[in-house]
């Protein structure tokens, strides 16, 4: 990757207008923290007006989507932004893990059969369903092996999902009000598996840097009791995964690693057109319904996630020490208000979209102890 230029301004984008608080404030935290790292001047929140014909490094909340989005905000390539680029909205979801029920169901513009042919070793057993007609035929072929989990692919964090057990119970979804609307936006169902780890594998390109890193991630309820993301444990390295495999790591997340580094390949030959400078992937590991040892990519990350602020703190910890081989960063979101812990660095006090606190923190340990 090209490094980053000395001349570019930092500028954090939250995507959505209307965007909560306390994704806007995390994302202006991290920009600033960013551009402190590299030397560079931080330039508030995107504005059209103000920032138009400037050389930005823009940390986007979410993935950018389609050219005229990223021509707006002068992004040319993975060099321009901290995140990621699709053509087609579908793309950056949970939506492409898995592959349609037949040639006849419903697939979007743009669509790639070669992505889920080059990731089946490496998925849960799955189907992306796009259309009401299809998602019954779609919920009855996979219900055959056991309960199966309805996922949204615009949810994030855990939201929204359900486990089936049934075919009556899917039924019943599909006589809610708004079950059309809900499959059209796109659905994704994959066997449901018991005694689940989440990993977190990916790599982050920050100008002339390079990270890559594996964790686990764990889920908290929130303000309304309803599971949700908790934070990461992650340990980094500068370079790529070649280094971190030189490091002595459990069988089971060098398995992770390595589908997640099948599954990022198959993105970059499916969807010519994508580039990312955040590639983080989650792989869930646990046991099916016959009580058999599964591990698959859930999905991709190509957009400031709950792990980024650790990420951060790790390169600001390389920039720090060059000479330092790995280093342990933890990022942590809670909703109970308490201190701040002993050495660890705050990243988002305040009110929370479904709770009324939410506190985002990391911590960094040294690598051997």
């Amino acid at each position: 990757m090209t490094p980053t230029s000395r001349k570019k301004l930092v500028v954090a984008h939250s995507v959505h207008p209307d965007a909560p608080q306390h994704e806007v404030e995390t994302n202006r935290a991290l920009a600033r923290w960013l551009a402190q790292i590299l030397g560079l001047k931080y330039g508030g929140s995107f504005d059209q007006k103000l920032h138009d014909g400037r050389d930005l490094y823009l940390l986007p909340t979410q993935t950018l989507i389609g050219a005229a989005a990223a021509r707006q905000m002068g992004v040319k390539g993975p060099e321009d932004l901290w995140g990621g680029y699709v053509d087609h909205d579908f793309i950056c979801t949970k939506a492409i893990s898995h592959g349609l029920l037949n040639k006849n169901a419903y697939a979007p513009p743009g669509w790639s059969p070669l992505f889920s042919e080059r990731v089946r070793n490496v998925v849960l057993d799955g189907l992306s369903v796009f259309s009401l007609d299809d998602a019954r035929p779609a919920a009855e072929h996979l219900l055959y092996n056991g309960p199966i989990r309805l996922k949204p692919v615009h949810a994030c964090a855990g939201r929204g999902q359900e486990v089936i057990e049934s075919l009556d119970q899917f039924d019943a979804i599909l006589a809610r009000p708004d079950a059309s609307k809900l499959f059209t936006e796109g659905v994704v169902l994959e066997q449901d598996l018991s005694d689940v780890i989440t990993h977190s594998v990916g790599q982050s390109f920050i100008g002339d840097t390079v990270l890559s890193y594996c964790g686990d991630q764990y889920l908290i309820e929130d303000g309304q009791g309803e599971l949700v993301y908790g934070g990461s444990n992650l340990l980094v390295v500068p370079g790529y995964y070649e280094d971190l495999l030189k490091l002595p790591l459990p069988d089971d997340v060098r398995l992770a690693i390595r589908q997640a580094q099948v599954f990022d390949s198959a993105a970059d030959e499916a969807y010519p057109g994508f580039y990312a400078s955040r590639r983080n992937y989650d792989i869930a590991q646990g046991l099916d319904s016959n009580g058999k040892q599964r591990s698959g990519v859930l999905e991709q990350s190509w957009r400031m996630g709950g792990a980024s602020s650790a990420e951060v703190a790790a390169l600001q910890s390389f920039v720090n020490d060059p000479r330092m081989r790995a280093i342990r960063v933890s990022s942590v979101e809670t909703y109970i208000d308490q201190p701040l812990p002993a050495d660890a660095i705050e990243v988002y006090r305040g009110p929370a979209e479904n709770s009324d606190f939410l506190l985002k923190y990391v911590t960094v340990k040294s690598y051997d102890g």
